[in-house]
């Protein structure tokens, strides 16, 4: 088994992108592994943001593996991204809730990079 952190938006998410990040979750969680879901998991009320980020930050540390499902324009997820990377923790984009890799420099070609090296 094991722990999970999942990086996604939260705010403004499209209904099919959440609901293939739901399906995702409840895939992980029927085979035993434990999830960290920020939209579920993470205390949202929040007037500024920076109790969210420490809890984050506390449950990517405890985390084994990264996923991430990035919709493009969620900086929160950007945040979180970084706080994982400089956690040097195994980070892997979710298949369908992911951009594409671009013929030019990208957070989605760093995330795939690094994807690629942890394999």
């Amino acid at each position: 088994m094991e722990k999970i952190f999942v990086i996604c938006p939260v705010r403004s998410v499209e209904e099919e992108f959440k609901n293939k990040i739901d399906s995702f979750i409840k895939y992980q969680e029927s085979i035993g592994n434990t999830v960290h879901y920020p939209p579920r998991d993470t205390n949202q009320n929040d007037s500024n943001g920076l109790n969210i980020c420490l809890q984050n930050l506390s449950a990517i540390k405890d985390a084994d593996k990264i996923y991430i499902a990035w919709d493009g324009k969620s900086q929160g997820s950007l945040f979180d991204l970084g706080i994982a990377f400089a956690l040097d923790k195994n980070i892997i984009p979710i298949e369908g809730c992911f951009p594409e890799k671009t013929p030019y420099k990208s957070f989605q070609n760093v995330v795939y990079k690094l994807s690629e090296q942890n394999k």
